[in-house]
């Protein structure tokens, strides 16, 4: 499993609110240990006091995201950094029960759980895995929704760097609004070319007479 995999718990964790809607998904500690997917015996650690330290790692996650939306790829970086040297990472190597054709242990690098608490244990790797994100594809491989008012984080894992949205939905509604909002220019321009030929014809008329 590619290390990078791991930016994803950063990506959930920021995505459980969607401050422009006043959403909030994370409320308890089911939708704490919901976060942690299928990596079960991590979230069985949650307690309810990881709801207010989910929160506030939230913040800071999303803070990362926002500088790198910004193009402030040192802030981003800085932000990020203040995460890892908080919450560092146990990286062991791991076969787990994957087997190649010969029998052999699949040996791929693993971020092995904080034991303190179930805040600390996501923390680590979320940061851990966007770091390893930010520094394989580049600081503008971070970004938000540009279909407001979602501003989900997102990574861009496209060809040409060129991923706007957060998902197809969005993508959809915001070229949807796109589309509607040129039909309306286009009237409104139609219409006022009327409204000047109409009273030119009448300027006209007049001096004729």
């Amino acid at each position: 499993m590619e290390l990078a995999y791991y930016s994803d718990y950063a990506v959930r964790l920021v995505n459980s609110e969607e401050p422009a809607r006043g959403k909030d998904s994370l409320t308890s500690v089911e939708a704490v240990r919901d976060l942690f997917g299928g990596n079960q015996s991590a979230a069985r650690r949650a307690t309810d006091a990881d709801v207010t330290r989910f929160r506030s790692v939230r913040a800071r996650l999303r803070s990362v995201f926002e500088a790198a939306d910004r193009g402030d790829e040192t802030l981003a970086v800085d932000l990020l950094n203040s995460l890892l040297l908080e919450f560092p990472v146990s990286p062991q190597i791991s076969g787990h029960d994957h087997r190649d054709d010969d029998g052999r242990p699949l040996w791929h690098m693993h971020l092995a759980d904080h034991p303190s608490n179930a805040t600390a244990g996501y923390t680590a790797i979320a940061a851990m895995g966007l770091a390893f994100h930010l520094t394989e594809y580049g600081v503008d491989r971070l970004g938000l929704c540009e279909a407001a008012p979602c501003r989900n984080a997102y990574l861009d894992t496209s060809t040409n760097r060129s991923r706007r949205y957060c998902s197809d939905r969005c993508a959809t509604r915001a070229n949807v609004a796109a589309y509607r909002a040129r039909k309306r220019l286009e009237a409104d321009r139609s219409e006022s070319t009327g409204r000047a030929a109409d009273s030119a014809q009448r300027s006209s008329a007049k001096a004729e007479r």
